[in-house]
Formats: structure tokens, C-alpha cells, sequence
């Protein structure tokens, strides 16, 4: 049987991780609101969704934070890349919506 305080230690743990998870989400959703914004401002001017040298640069500093962060900067990257696929994904739907330039015709 587990000792009262390592339960009480572990739900501690738990509780801190819930609340990460849930700002984690707040976040995200306040990046995507942004990004739709930008998505809206590329299909007004006709701009292409991906900006290969922005991601280039964006995937560097999250590396060279991740690293700073003591948190593997492969992982920071892959999860960079996940969000820059699902913007870019945006960024087209939104440009098809406005009869626009999409990755596929860019």
C-alpha cells in the first residue's frame, strides 16, 4: 500500500499538471486566434500561407529557447512543426475562402 503522503505528494504533482495543461490550451488558442488573423491579412494581399523563411527562423529560436529551457529541442521542434502544419492548413482554407493563393497554386 502507498504511503498518505506520496498520494498527497502525486495529487500535488497532478494538480500543477492540470492547471499546465489548461494554460497550455488557453495559449494555443490565443496563438491561433493571431494566426487566423495573419491568415485573413495574407489572403487579403494575396500572400502566399507558408512563409518558409519565417518557419526557418521561428524553429531556430524555439531550439535555441528549448535549450535555454533545458527541454529537448528536438521535441520543441517537432511540436513547432505540428502547430506550423495546422496554421499553414488554416492559412489555406481561409485563402480558398477568399479565392486566393493556396500552397497547392502558390
Amino acid at each position: 500500500m502507498t504511503d498518505a503522503s506520496v498520494k498527497e505528494q502525486l495529487s500535488g504533482y497532478r494538480q500543477s499538471i492540470d492547471n499546465i495543461d489548461a494554460a497550455l490550451v488557453h495559449m494555443l488558442a490565443e496563438r491561433f486566434r493571431c494566426t487566423k488573423a495573419v491568415g485573413v491579412l495574407k489572403a487579403k494581399y494575396d500572400l502566399p500561407p507558408a512563409d518558409p523563411a519565417r518557419e526557418e527562423y521561428q524553429i531556430a529560436r524555439l531550439r535555441h529557447l528549448a535549450q535555454d529551457a533545458h527541454l529537448d529541442p528536438d521535441f520543441a521542434e517537432k511540436f513547432l512543426n505540428f502547430i506550423i502544419k495546422e496554421v499553414i492548413r488554416h492559412h489555406e482554407a481561409i485563402a480558398a475562402e477568399h479565392g486566393g493563393v493556396t500552397e497547392k497554386t502558390a
